[in-house]
């Protein structure tokens, strides 16, 4: 058994010294550091957003001790995600996990460097789930949950497995009270974004809508049970731009079928902003399409 725990104990710690060249602190507020993992040699890092708290000023530890300042190219604060530039090169980045990712309760490790060491914590996959929408409307690719104590300074750093490849990134800011993990397929599709664009291009509508249940005669012609009624349209929307009502009831946007809000946040992504498309309501009763241009969210 002792040998057993002694093996584990190494390659835990070989785990760490692998991935930590690529972990690196990142001085973007007044309180404690948080952490950000190199994305590029060149200089790229990604981290959390909501440890940026200004735009300017920000500098980030490298595992040598020495700092350097860095830009912000961009970032997403519905998936908590942000990507910096720092001067110069020579960085090491992080080794990415691809494919189907971790199973729940294996083991993995959270690393931080909010200080000039690297720190880690040890924990196991608790919950995997599917993707899912975050309370600010962000996508996530996966839900991740670990039960790794993320200490102060963590938020940023990346979740490894045991061979040193990194998962995700940890962020104590998207669920109220829960520490999930942005899983590499998100992090990599917003890094992409932010580096193209600077900003994450997001479709908008301008209603505020609520599900309701068709009548049953409606529900059987149109091949579903449930719609959104739109109860109010800003005003200079592309809603009310379009001929959108108070009262409508979108039941599909560009052919895809609208049951609830999650589904009419889903389809305005950013493919479809400036791009005309039809939307299906009922009114006074009666089914007909609407064109709307979708516009993009500031």
């Amino acid at each position: 058994m002792t040998s057993v725990l002694q093996t584990l104990s190494q390659d835990m710690a070989a785990t760490v010294e692998a991935a930590g060249p690529a972990v690196v602190r990142v001085e973007g507020r007044r309180r404690v550091p948080a952490t950000g993992v190199v994305w590029s040699a060149d200089g790229l890092i990604v981290t959390a957003h909501h440890v940026l708290s200004r735009d300017e000023r920000i500098t980030v530890g490298l595992p040598d001790g020495s700092t350097r300042p860095a830009a912000l190219v961009g970032r997403d604060p519905s998936t908590d995600l942000a990507v910096l530039r720092a001067d110069g090169g020579g960085l090491t980045p992080a080794a990415w996990a691809s494919g189907d990712g971790p199973g729940v309760g294996q083991l993995v490790l959270a690393l931080g460097r909010p200080g000039r060491s690297v720190q880690a914590t040890l924990g196991i996959v608790s919950a995997l789930g599917e993707s899912w929408r975050t309370p600010a409307g962000g996508q996530i690719d996966r839900y991740l949950q670990t039960d790794v104590v993320m200490y102060p300074g963590f938020s940023g750093g990346p979740l490894v497995d045991a061979s040193g490849q990194v998962l995700g990134l940890n962020t104590s800011a998207l669920l109220r009270g829960i520490s999930v993990t942005v899983p590499a397929a998100t992090v990599r599709a917003v890094a992409d974004a932010l580096l193209a664009h600077g900003h994450i291009r997001r479709g908008y509508l301008g209603v505020g809508a609520q599900p309701v249940r068709l009548p049953e005669a409606l529900a059987g012609q149109i091949g579903q049970e449930t719609g959104l009624l739109i109860a109010s349209v800003e005003p200079g929307s592309p809603a009310d731009a379009g001929g959108l009502m108070l009262g409508d009831t979108i039941v599909a946007l560009d052919g895809h079928p609208v049951h609830h809000m999650d589904d009419l946040l889903a389809l305005l992504g950013g493919d479809r902003a400036g791009k005309a498309v039809p939307v299906r309501v009922v009114r006074g009763g009666q089914v007909q399409d609407v064109t709307v241009t979708i516009g993009e969210r500031a």
